[in-house]
C-alpha cells in the first residue's frame, strides 16, 4: 500500500472512511479481497508470499493498514510487516493497547507505518527512523511510505480528492475510486528526496503507478458506520494499470 487518504470520525454516517493504492511487484503472488476460510470474520487480500496483508478488516468494527517506509538504507531482513496487519485483525485487545505491544517490538519488523482501528480510536505505529507510537486526532490524513500527513504530492491529491468527496454529501464511492486513478507525474522541484534518485521519484510520485514491473495493483476502500455495519471494496489491476476485477464485501447492519 503506497498512498491513502482517510476520514477519522468525521463523516455524519461512517466512523472510518479509508481508500488506498497497494503499490507492488505485479509478480509477488497475492490473493483478491475474501473472507478468510480459516476466519470468517477476516476480509482481506493475502500475499502468498510472506501470509499476511496490507490492508483488512475484522467485522464489525476493527480495520488495520500497512505501508513500507522507502529508506534505502534501512535493512528489509526483519519480521514481515504483513503480519502486523492479520495480529491485530486476529487480536482481542484494543488498538490502544495493540499499538503499545506493537511499537514495544517494532524494530523486529521490516521498516513500516501502521494504522489500527476499532471503536475507540485510531492509532498510528512506525519504527522508521525511530519507533513512534501516538493518536490520531479526528479529521482527514494521508499517508505513503513516509510519516503520517507527510507533504508528499501524491499524498496530498489523496487527500484533496477525500475532502472533495466529502464536500460533494454524497455516499456514492465510484467518483473516490476514480480520483485514485490519478496518473498525474508531480514536478521536480515538489518530489521528497527519499534515497532512490530522481528518475524513481519521479515514478513513484503518481497516487496510481503504472508499470510493467511495478505498479498500483489495487485500490481498496473501507467503510465503517457508526452503528456496526460496513463494506470492503477492491478494484484490483494488472501491468500498465489493466482492470483485472473488483470485489465488494459487506457485512453488519450498515
Amino acid at each position: 500500500m503506497c498512498v491513502l487518504a482517510f476520514a477519522w470520525n468525521v463523516h455524519p454516517r461512517w466512523r472510518l472512511l479509508l481508500i488506498g493504492n497497494r503499490d507492488e511487484l505485479h509478480a509477488r503472488p497475492s490473493a483478491p479481497l475474501a473472507r478468510w476460510p480459516d476466519e470468517s470474520r477476516l476480509l482481506a487480500g493475502r500475499d502468498l508470499e510472506a501470509g499476511g496483508t496490507w490492508m483488512g478488516v475484522r467485522e464489525p468494527a476493527r480495520a488495520a493498514v500497512v505501508t513500507n517506509v522507502r529508506d534505502p538504507g534501512n535493512p528489509h531482513d526483519g519480521v514481515s510487516r504483513g503480519l502486523l496487519v492479520t495480529d491485530f485483525l486476529r487480536a482481542e485487545d484494543g488498538a490502544a493497547g495493540h499499538a503499545g505491544r506493537v511499537a514495544a517490538e517494532a524494530n523486529r519488523y521490516r521498516p513500516f507505518n501502521l494504522l489500527l482501528f476499532d471503536t475507540v480510536g485510531a492509532h498510528f505505529v512506525s519504527n522508521t527512523p525511530t519507533v513512534r507510537q501516538y493518536t490520531i486526532e479526528v479529521g482527514v490524513h494521508g499517508l505513503s511510505n513516509g510519516d503520517l500527513d507527510a507533504p508528499w504530492p501524491k499524498v496530498g491529491r489523496a487527500v484533496a480528492a477525500l475532502r472533495a468527496w466529502l464536500s460533494a454529501g454524497t455516499e456514492d464511492l465510484a467518483t473516490l475510486f476514480g480520483a485514485f486513478a490519478d496518473d498525474e507525474v508531480a514536478p521536480d522541484d515538489a518530489l521528497p528526496d527519499t534515497g532512490v534518485g530522481l528518475d524513481l521519484e519521479r515514478q513513484l510520485s503518481p497516487v496510481f503507478v503504472r508499470g510493467a514491473r511495478y505498479g498500483t495493483r489495487a485500490t481498496t476502500a473501507i467503510a465503517l458506520d457508526k452503528d456496526g455495519g460496513g463494506c470492503i471494496i477492491e478494484r484490483r489491476f494488472g501491468p500498465g494499470g489493466a482492470p483485472q476485477g473488483e470485489t465488494s464485501l459487506r457485512f453488519g447492519v450498515g
